[in-house]
C-alpha cells in the first residue's frame, strides 16, 4: 500500500469521524485477560490438524498484540479456530456484511441491484471507499442489517450504533459463517448474490491485496476484503478475510488483529499467518 493511499483510507469508521479522529464515549468489547488460548484445529487429513496447529502457534510466537484466527477447508474437512469467539472493531472488513446485506434485502424484493448500487458497492469493496459505505448502511438501516446477520446465523456480530459501521463488533466465528456463505449454494445468499460478491472481492485494488492471500500458491484464486483503523485503546486493529479455491482446496481464512504498534506490523502478522496456511494446505 502507497504511503498516499494509506494516508487517504486510515478513518475507516465512517466519513462522519473523519480521517483518523478517534471516538471516545463509543462501547468497545474488551478482551477480559485470561490464559492464552491455543490453537484448535481438527481435519479429516491425517496429520493435517496437528502440521497447521504447530506452524501458526509458530507463526504467532514472537508477535504481540492480540489475535484471532480462523480457518475452513471443505475438500479436507479442516477447521482451526483461536480467540474465534473474541470481539473486534470491524473497521472495514464489515463492509463484506454490508454488500451480503444488500443483496440479500435485493433478493427479498426480487430485484437487481441498481446501477447507482452496483457503483456504491463496487467502490466500498474494490477500493475500500468509506463514502460508499456510509450511504449503503444508511440505505439499508439497523433493521434491514439485523435482519440478514439474523439470516446468516451471525449471532455474535453487532452493527456499530449511530453510523459507526466501523466499530461493529465482530468475531472469527462469524466472519467464517459469511465467507462460508459466499463459496457454496444456501439458502441465504443467492447463486448470483455469491458470484457478485465474490466478483468485486477478486478485484479489490493492488494496494489492498496484502494480509490473507499473502503466501497462496500460484493457480489459487483469492478473494479478500481487509480492515485497518487506529484508536485511542488497542492501538491499530488490522484485519483480513480472505477465501481461496484452486490445488485441490476450497477454504477460507479469518484473521483479526488488535494491540499492534504500526499498520504495518499487523499486516506483517497477519501475513505470518496466511503464509503457513497456504504452504500446509499445499502440501497436503
Amino acid at each position: 500500500m502507497t504511503h498516499r493511499t494509506f494516508r487517504r483510507t486510515r478513518g475507516l469508521v465512517a466519513t462522519t469521524l473523519g480521517a483518523g479522529i478517534l471516538i471516545t464515549g463509543v462501547a468497545t468489547a474488551t478482551p477480559a485477560a485470561a490464559a492464552t488460548p491455543t490453537v484448535s484445529c481438527t481435519s479429516a487429513k491425517a496429520g493435517l490438524a496437528a502440521k497447521l496447529k504447530k506452524d501458526i502457534t509458530a507463526a504467532l510466537a514472537t508477535r504481540k498484540g492480540t489475535v484471532a484466527v480462523g480457518l475452513y477447508d471443505r475438500t479436507t474437512n479442516t477447521t482451526c479456530t483461536l480467540r474465534a469467539s473474541t470481539a473486534y472493531d470491524s473497521a472495514s472488513v464489515v463492509k463484506v456484511t454490508v454488500l451480503s446485506a444488500l443483496l440479500w434485502d435485493a433478493q427479498k424484493h426480487h430485484r437487481a441491484l441498481t446501477t447507482r448500487e452496483k457503483s456504491l458497492a463496487t467502490a466500498m469493496i474494490t477500493k475500500s471507499d468509506n463514502a460508499s459505505t456510509s450511504t449503503l448502511w444508511k440505505q439499508l438501516g439497523m433493521t434491514k442489517i439485523k435482519a440478514f446477520l439474523t439470516a446468516a446465523k451471525m449471532t455474535q456480530t453487532k452493527p456499530g450504533a449511530n453510523g459507526y459501521w466501523g466499530l461493529t463488533q465482530i468475531t472469527v466465528t462469524d466472519e467464517q459463517k459469511l465467507l462460508k456463505l459466499l463459496t457454496a449454494r444456501n439458502a441465504v445468499l443467492t447463486d448470483t448474490s455469491r458470484a457478485y460478491a465474490n466478483k468485486l472481492m477478486a478485484s479489490v485494488v493492488s494496494s489492498q491485496r496484502w494480509g490473507t492471500p499473502y503466501g497462496r500458491p500460484a493457480g489459487v484464486n483469492w478473494h479478500v476484503k481487509n480492515g485497518w483503523l487506529s484508536r485511542a485503546t488497542h492501538g491499530w486493529r488490522v484485519h483480513s478475510v480472505g477465501t481461496f479455491k484452486g490445488g485441490g482446496h476450497d477454504y477460507a481464512i479469518t484473521v483479526l488483529t488488535h494491540g499492534n504498534s504500526t499498520m504495518n506490523y499487523g499486516v506483517n502478522t497477519i501475513q505470518g499467518v496466511a503464509k503457513v496456511i497456504h504452504r500446509d494446505l499445499a502440501a497436503s
